[in-house]
């Protein structure tokens, strides 16, 4: 695949770009897991982090199992930087970031800015700013706050959107997209 600089999505290459990805959000839909066998599906990651200068490139799942040393691996990425500490974040997370960057034809890894929070974390960023949930889903190892350099908060959001399958928060002033596995909502500008 090629970077592309589109501006935005046309609905012919949206639903085209969700075809090809239907496979990489199967776990969400019954079935598709035996389907997806033997079709070469592979699922990646791509990341870096601006606060602790790491970066990851890895193949998390193929052909409908989750590979236990890359998922170690994202989950030590993902850590809370501030504290050092580390959950075993939700790979169903990992499913709609992995589909949405896949949706977007890019190869920029996404940047990092929140994986996991402890609790300690998300208790100092609350007292800071109105926009951090007491219940965070960062606590529960279920949510990202991501970036592109290439991409728009629009067009992040709206890939993610089209998996159906999570929560999605536009940041555009602080320019980054929230992706969770909860409910399927969105919210912000």
């Amino acid at each position: 695949m090629t970077q592309t600089a589109s501006v935005g999505f046309s609905r012919r290459g949206l639903l085209s770009a969700f075809a090809v990805t239907a496979i990489t959000a199967a776990p969400f839909f019954k079935g598709t897991v035996a389907y997806a066998r033997g079709a070469g599906d592979i699922r990646r990651l791509r990341m870096y982090s601006g606060r602790t200068g790491e970066s990851m490139d890895t193949i998390y799942w193929v052909e409908g199992e989750y590979i236990p040393e890359a998922l170690k691996e994202v989950n030590a990425f993902m850590r809370d930087w501030r504290t050092n500490d580390m959950v075993k974040m939700d790979p169903r997370n990992f499913d709609i970031m992995a589909a949405a960057h896949r949706l977007m034809d890019v190869t920029e890894p996404y940047m990092l800015l929140s994986g996991y929070r402890s609790p300690a974390t998300n208790s100092m960023l609350r007292s800071r700013s109105s926009g951090v949930a007491k219940n965070s889903l960062h606590m529960k190892g279920q949510a990202a706050d991501l970036r592109l350099k290439s991409r728009s908060v629009g067009q992040m959001a709206k890939a993610a959107q089209a998996c159906a399958a999570g929560g999605v928060g536009r940041y555009s002033r602080s320019d980054f997209v929230h992706m969770d596995c909860g409910a399927v909502r969105h919210w912000g500008a």
